[in-house]
């Protein structure tokens, strides 16, 4: 698997530079033509940045190896830096729908022009730009910190997109601009929903899939005669470390050095199999 320290840092700098420009140029839109959901959404563009320096972070400690008070690594910190762009996410979501609610009372109209609709086609190019850039690494280094910011570029960008087919009807209804504010919101909170369930329970630990484990069972099993009744199997995920435990059944006369071969065994087959490191408890066979 190619080093991703390398698509996170990259990914990272690319994603600051190119929301920089953006939110400024959608503030700009967004005071020229007096369109509450341009300036929030060029706000949400600069909170991107913020998340962008997290995905740096993230992935830096992510990459530290194993020490005395972390045995297994730091993996872990991609899924906590993913989890804090989901906070961002789902704050920025309820300040859109603040933002909306207050417009909406206030009956206000916003009259969009020229400088709205180049804000807004650019915006849309960049962002799904920077998602296409994002999904990309994290498929290739299967990193969930890239995939996150990915679907944070993508809100963005499809936010933009809302806001474009606002732009095109916002003179004819005085409402056009707090309804697009509250779907902006929506979207931006969904995308939050999804983020933070997946490394959430990444984090606190999810039970193998059955096909895993019959996939485990089966691997090991073809290289032996005999049955190894592998059971117990416990997979622990450390981000870009993962541990499993498991047990099996020998004959209750097998000398301890045989055992600890066959133990020895199963635990290279799992590792060049799926790249587990594991650990291997032998029972008796109760005959």
């Amino acid at each position: 698997m190619p080093d991703s320290k390398k698509y996170i840092n990259r990914e990272g700098w690319f994603s600051i530079i190119g929301n920089i420009f953006l939110f400024g140029l959608k503030y700009w839109a967004g005071i020229a033509t007096g369109s509450l959901a341009l300036i929030a959404d060029a706000w949400h563009t600069l909170s991107d940045s913020v998340s962008s320096v997290i995905v740096l972070v993230g992935g830096k400690i992510s990459h530290k190896p194993a020490d005395e008070d972390h045995p297994f690594g730091h993996g872990r910190a991609e899924h906590i830096a993913s989890i804090i762009i989901g906070v961002l996410l789902a704050i920025i979501a309820f300040d859109f729908v603040v933002g909306a609610v207050d417009k909406f009372i206030s009956r206000e109209q916003t009259n969009f022009g020229l400088f709205a609709w180049i804000a807004t086609i650019v915006s849309i190019l960049v962002k799904e730009g920077m998602a296409q850039y994002a999904f990309w690494a994290a498929k290739k280094t299967k990193s969930s910190i890239l995939k996150a910011d990915g679907w944070h570029h993508r809100t963005d960008a499809l936010s933009s997109v809302i806001i474009l087919v606002g732009i095109a009807i916002g003179n004819t209804f005085w409402w056009t601009d707090a309804v697009l504010s509250f779907i902006v919101a929506i979207m931006i909170g969904w995308a939050s929903y999804q983020i933070l369930s997946s490394e959430i329970k990444s984090l606190l630990g999810e039970s193998p899939s059955e096909e895993l484990l019959h996939s485990i069972r089966k691997s090991t099993q073809d290289h032996f005669d005999a049955p190894l009744h592998l059971h117990h199997i416990h997979i622990h995920n450390y981000g870009r470390h993962t541990e499993l435990s498991c047990h099996i059944k020998l004959p209750p006369e097998m000398s301890l050095n045989e055992a600890h071969e066959i133990c020895t065994k199963v635990e290279n087959i799992i590792m060049d199999k799926f790249g587990f490191v594991s650990t291997v408890h032998a029972e008796p066979v109760e005959l």
